[in-house]
């Protein structure tokens, strides 16, 4: 006894002038045949063929739907020996069923058919292999679209569904809308992501998006910028890791400074904050790359090694996120980073690998949140605060009569109340670094209003 067939033909992706003459043959010559849907246009001479079309309304999901259809087409093939399937478009491309298919009991056999594929790429005259196309579908994923283009975006039903691809590009990044080709009222239109929402978008409606400006095409070209300032510019020639590490120490502080001022401006920073913003990341980014660079021509690290490892560790670092670990809250999560980290790098105490030439006030909270996730009772706030204020009130001091007498050789008291304030602060969540910081700039404005007023000394330190 032969094997039950499925035997699965295309409709393609327009109407009867893009049906091959063997798949309509097959179609209107068979005994037993089921359509997916008459919601085609090829499908409107096929009203006396039994279809799915029922089974949409009453299925829980897409994938139900789907898996429902193989069962009953194996289920059929098994009685009737072989059944004729007909699909929209091309049984190789975007069709769910057929993947299901090959996962029943049956032999499935595809014949040729027009693909969608092959109407866009005529529609925008773009060879498919000279321009490295990749087919995706809408509904595949939620994450970032990622290059490089071209991409064609099949299963682009809907209004919803093309919001939800736009939500996965940059809302400029223009898109070819792809509408009923090879049709009297076909539509080929660009559109910014931001607008495809607004396309009234059926089951014949698919994307090309040309290109994809996104992270990877961005790095590459960066890299490839590093590499032609090291053949071509003097002065990064020069440079070696060793002259590189003052830069790398003003870029981060120059962050720093603008993420403040961001966050001082939120919740609706300005665009010259943003941009702000964006530049200073930009250029601590290119110091990285810079010293990747370095590592990459003597054979030691790149940017792809430096990615991958810190990828590889924060996976490691994060099994609640990737394994089955169980955490409590944040806390739990920051002890359990601490433990880890001792069993990957062999410490035998949470303080190694402390850079002990951090900011004094930064170090000291550091260090106190190091001992808080070895059991050391956290600092208590109450406790903190009156013990600063018992420091101040005892210390003894005679004032400095000049800069140039300051010293760290004073009344422990002074220690006492500062390290006081600092315990407060930590058992507070309060960042006393920023907080300082923000004291500093209101001095700093207040000397500007005074020198604008009135003529000061210049310092000369």
């Amino acid at each position: 006894m032969s094997q039950p067939t499925v035997r699965v033909v295309g409709l393609g992706p327009g109407d009867r002038d893009l049906v091959t003459e063997g798949a309509w043959r097959l179609i209107t010559q068979s005994p037993v045949v089921r359509l997916r849907t008459r919601r085609h246009p090829a499908a409107a001479s096929l009203d006396a063929l039994s279809s799915y079309d029922d089974w949409y309304d009453t299925a829980e999901s897409f994938e139900t739907l789907y898996e429902s259809i193989a069962d009953d087409l194996a289920r059929l093939a098994g009685e009737v020996g072989e059944v004729v399937y007909v699909v929209p478009g091309s049984p190789v491309v975007a069709e769910r069923t057929v993947e299901l298919l090959h996962e029943r009991p049956v032999r499935v056999i595809c014949e040729p058919a027009v693909s969608v594929i092959d109407v866009a790429c005529a529609a925008l005259g773009r060879d498919p292999m000279a321009a490295g196309l990749r087919v995706v579908d809408a509904l595949g994923s939620t994450e970032p679209l990622a290059g490089p283009g071209p991409l064609l975006v099949l299963q682009a039903y809907s209004s919803p569904v093309l919001a939800s691809v736009a939500d996965r590009l940059a809302p400029e990044t223009p898109v070819t809308v792809l509408h009923h080709l090879g049709l009297a009222d076909q539509v080929i239109e660009v559109r910014s992501a931001r607008e495809l929402a607004g396309f009234a978008a059926d089951h014949l409606t698919s994307l090309w998006v040309d290109e994809l400006r996104t992270v990877g095409p961005a790095t590459e070209d960066l890299v490839s910028l590093m590499r032609t300032l090291r053949r071509s510019c003097p002065w990064d020639q020069e440079q070696t890791h060793a002259s590189l590490t003052r830069h790398l120490l003003e870029e981060a502080y120059e962050a720093l400074d603008a993420l403040e001022n961001l966050v001082r401006a939120e919740p609706e920073p300005s665009p010259d904050v943003i941009a702000h913003v964006q530049e200073e990341l930009g250029d601590l980014l290119f110091q990285i790359v810079f010293h990747a660079e370095l590592g990459d021509e003597l054979d030691r690290f790149n940017l792809t090694t430096i990615a991958d490892a810190v990828r590889t560790k924060l996976i490691g670092r994060h099994p609640h996120v990737f394994a089955d670990v169980e955490v409590r809250d944040a806390d739990d999560v920051a002890a359990r980073w601490e433990v880890i980290k001792q069993v990957e790098k062999g410490r035998t105490s949470v303080l190694d690998g402390v850079a002990w030439q951090l900011p004094a006030l930064t170090l000291y909270t550091k260090v106190l949140r190091k001992a808080t996730s070895v059991g050391v009772a956290r600092p208590e706030l109450a406790g903190s605060i009156s013990a600063a204020a018992h420091a101040l009130a005892v210390v003894e001091v005679s004032p400095a009569t000049s800069d140039a007498s300051s010293t760290s050789a004073v009344d422990p008291a002074w220690g006492d109340a500062i390290e006081a304030l600092a315990r407060a602060a930590y058992a507070a969540g309060v960042d006393l670094e920023g907080v300082l910081r923000d004291r500093v700039r209101s001095v700093a404005q207040l000397v500007r209003e005074r020198e604008s007023t009135t003529e000061t000394p210049q310092d000369t330190n």
